[in-house]
């Protein structure tokens, strides 16, 4: 069990080394030597912090260190020379710094006689600024100076990444879902497209790969991931996919909002506590671009921050959290175990399922073949940057499709939303219609469904059926935001569902004559009220049959989950 206090955040704690570029560089030059080491003393002290100091003695000297650097891609904020130096003066060395680092500063250092040739210089050799000696006190005549001139050069660096990339098609499936992985899990990556980067194409041939298997990924470590599985990446990034413990009290499926507040809520009560996710903390919920009636956020938050948050906590207060798929569950002499997709088995007292629901498949010509290829269940984070100046469709007309729309007004030129009813008001909040009205680049279609989906290898258009008739309409991207379908097929007959998948439980499991599955004699008591047709597996969230679908809801049936659990344990 994580000790209380160590917060274990996944999206920091890499397995692998990431090679850490060196701080940029501050160099100063002169041959007196105790000039030198009190320019260096002074520049230390006020951008140690940020910077490194590096010193040479002479300009020859200089100028074979700053060739080094260059063959190490190190980088050189600054150059601060001093003027009359034998065998090369301070212009020449900073005429000849100017190829191996042309956005550097460079400062000339002077006596007062030579003032007049510092002037000419600026001119001849590009000399930024130059100082007389002495240059106390620095605060006064030193610091200011160099910070204008720092200031101007950081505004024009650009330090180059050092961490993931992915590289890969726009419209491939797989792309899509590592890309999807790395952002839902908070992991910062960059993507390039060998059609379009050159730095694709050239990453691909220093490192050997087949540019016909992708996507790749390319770590800081040097290593490379192709057409890696969710799993894969998990182990490679530092997310843990094997549990550190055989048995828990508790193992909550699901990090969505449901499972996420169980979690707080069971290891804030010194319960033994498992989180076991299959792509990332959140759920459907933290896809969310903007969720704004959530008590206690006056102004809204993402629903990636509130799984952050919920995650961050949960892991503070102990629970300990694995990125795995959960394939099944049963019971043995009072016990659940609960088996991964690797074959792996924890075993518990309580197993909740809080593994909520997914956008429901459109079932219409085309859109099994593109799905990934333009065609998106959800997503609305992962490919907004991507559809930028594009018309993009939304179908759906509930509060996560409004949401979306709002998301890919900030990007895409025109965002059509597809409204099967009359009107947004009948299934959407009123905050969010008003929203979406003032919005002038979100265009509401209402008594419209897509038919079909058309294009080569990736979406190219839908037709759509409007009560004027059909229409074909080009689009490259469509996002789908309708039906809710529960992940319920890995559980066990035993634990009941209505005919949809949707988990029954408490009065609906006793009404249906399902309660309990041993013998009455054995039992003694009526199912409390989250708890499924088997003793010890409860149900909270959007799983549940009869559930509200609002993520303060499943917050709150995740939280209420955990007394029903003490009460339970409290019988074995």
């Amino acid at each position: 069990m994580v000790p209380k206090g160590t917060v274990q955040h996944p999206y920091r704690q890499l397995k692998y080394s990431v090679h850490t570029m060196p701080k940029p560089i501050l160099f100063a030059i002169d041959d007196d030597t105790s000039v030198l080491e009190a320019v260096v003393q002074d520049l230390r002290r006020e951008y140690g912090q940020f910077y490194r100091i590096l010193r040479a003695a002479s300009g020859a000297a200089a100028l074979d260190i700053c060739k080094q650097l260059k063959e190490r891609e190190e980088v050189v904020a600054l150059f601060l020379s001093d003027q009359r130096m034998p065998g090369m003066t301070g212009v020449d060395l900073l005429q000849q710094v100017i190829p191996l680092y042309p956005n550097a500063k460079r400062v000339l250092l002077t006596a007062y006689a030579d003032t007049e040739a510092a002037i000419r210089a600026i001119n001849a050799a590009k000399i930024h600024y130059y100082l007389n000696k002495p240059w106390d006190p620095p605060e006064e005549k030193l610091y200011p100076v160099l910070n204008d001139l720092l200031e101007s050069w950081k505004q024009g660096y650009r330090p180059p990444f050092e961490g993931i990339r992915v590289i890969g098609m726009r419209w491939s499936p797989l792309d899509h879902s590592v890309r999807d992985f790395l952002s839902r899990n908070r992991i910062p990556y960059i993507g390039l497209n060998p059609e379009q980067s050159p730095e694709a194409v050239s990453l691909l041939k220093q490192k050997g790969l087949d540019d016909t298997k992708l996507p790749v990924v390319l770590f800081g470590d040097g290593t490379a991931l192709v057409q890696p599985s969710n799993t894969e990446l998990a182990e490679k990034v530092g997310l843990r996919t094997q549990a550190q413990q055989e048995f828990y009290d508790v193992v909550i499926v699901g990090a969505g909002p449901a499972g996420l507040a169980a979690g707080v809520y069971g290891a804030s009560e010194g319960l033994r506590t498992l989180i076991v996710e299959s792509i990332a903390p959140g759920g459907q919920a933290g896809s969310s671009s903007r969720i704004e009636n959530y008590l206690g956020f006056p102004d809204g938050l993402s629903g990636d921050e509130l799984a952050k948050r919920a995650y961050l906590q949960a892991n503070r207060l102990g629970a300990e959290f694995l990125s795995q798929r959960v394939a099944a569950v049963r019971s043995e002499n009072g016990y659940h175990i609960v088996q991964m997709a690797d074959s792996s088995e924890v075993t518990c007292r309580v197993c909740l399922v809080a593994t909520g629901v997914s956008y429901c498949m459109l079932d219409i010509p085309g859109a099994a073949q593109f799905t990934g290829a333009g065609v998106y269940y959800g997503a609305a984070q992962t490919e907004a940057h991507a559809c930028a100046n594009e018309i993009v469709y939304i179908v759906g007309g509930a509060n996560s499709a409004g949401q979306a729309a709002m998301h890919f007004s900030r990007y895409a030129a025109e965002v059509h939303l597809l409204v099967r009813g009359d009107s947004l008001e009948k299934g959407m909040s009123k905050y969010l219609v008003d929203q979406i009205e003032s919005t002038p680049n979100i265009i509401v279609e209402t008594c419209t469904e897509v038919i079909e989906m058309h294009g080569n290898e990736h979406l190219e258009g839908i037709t759509v059926s409007k009560k004027s008739g059909e229409e074909c309409r080009k689009t490259t991207s469509i996002f789908i935001f309708i039906g809710a379908a529960p992940k319920t097929d890995w559980l066990p007959p035993e634990v009941l569902t209505d005919s949809k998948g949707f988990i029954l439980a408490g009065p609906e499991v006793k009404s249906r004559g399902a309660w309990p599955v041993a013998p009455a004699s054995d039992i003694g008591r009526d199912p409390y009220l989250l708890e499924t047709s088997v003793p010890g597996i409860f149900v909270a969230g959007d799983v549940r049959y009869g559930s509200v679908k609002r993520c303060a809801s499943a917050v709150g049936e995740g939280s209420i989950a955990i007394q029903f659990v003490h009460q339970y344990l409290a019988t074995l």
